[in-house]
């Protein structure tokens, strides 16, 4: 993984895309960040923070896509950043993408396969490939309106804008934002305490709202009892009760 740093400290994992100088992201790049998330799958990893040195990613890599143009065999390596993005997504454990710097187009959508969005109060983000006359392609036009809405997912991906940290906060896609020094330690810390937290039961939540939503609730409604079934039968559910019961601190162990 010559393009990504990956360190484990206790339960949490730090994956960092470092190709200088704004990890636009080609297919190197994104092979190593999907090694890192395939080591980050290992259940002694109870959470993960993804990050940029410097800058989160400021999109693809856009000289391949002249490649493409001049050539029928070709591949714009879409297909990989939206395998890598819901590879991201599946984790099943809390995940952070700490951005600093550019996360736009590509690099937006891979921090939207995170369940939280921390952003450096300098930071922008957007989906700019309007620009180029081209859409997202690997979720830009799905995961965006799932989480700013309908409305204001169509706006940006029209203009291709970049927003501020303080906007993006406005309209929800990021979730906290802080002083540029305070972003990582910001996101580890957090990430630590959900490392301690009861993971399949994080992971459960995570399944629930992902396959519940847009179903008939009747539907969503039963996708959410058989996550709480499977869930209920795991040893940090039998902690929990009985730590709630006895007056005492759950101590979950993540299974």
């Amino acid at each position: 993984m010559s393009l990504v740093e990956y360190e484990v400290t206790g339960a949490v994992a730090r994956i960092m895309l470092n190709r200088p100088p704004v990890n636009a992201l080609n297919r190197e790049l994104i092979a190593d960040v999907d090694s890192a998330i395939a080591e980050a799958e290992d259940p002694a990893i109870r959470a993960v923070v993804i990050h940029g040195s410097k800058h989160f990613a400021a999109g693809a890599d856009i000289t391949r896509f002249v490649e493409v143009f001049e050539s029928d065999d070709a591949d714009p390596q879409v297909s990989d950043l939206g395998a890598l993005v819901l590879r991201f997504e599946s984790l099943q454990k809390p995940t952070i993408a700490a951005i600093s710097g550019y996360a736009l187009g590509g690099g937006l959508e891979l921090a939207m396969g995170a369940d939280f969005r921390y952003l450096a109060s300098d930071a922008q983000v957007g989906q700019p490939e309007i620009k180029l006359g081209i859409i997202p392609g690997a979720g830009g036009t799905q995961r965006l309106p799932r989480i700013v809405g309908f409305r204001v997912a169509k706006q940006l991906n029209f203009s291709g804008r970049h927003i501020s940290a303080q906007e993006a906060l406005e309209i929800r896609l990021a979730d906290k934002v802080v002083e540029p020094d305070d972003l990582l330690p910001t996101a580890l810390e957090d990430a630590t305490e959900w490392a301690k937290g009861p993971t399949r039961a994080y992971w459960a939540i995570k399944k629930a709202m992902g396959e519940g939503n847009g179903l008939h609730v009747e539907a969503a409604l039963s996708v959410e009892r058989e996550a709480f079934e499977e869930v209920f039968t795991t040893e940090d559910a039998r902690r929990g009760v009985l730590a709630f019961v006895n007056k005492e601190q759950a101590d979950f162990i993540g299974q």
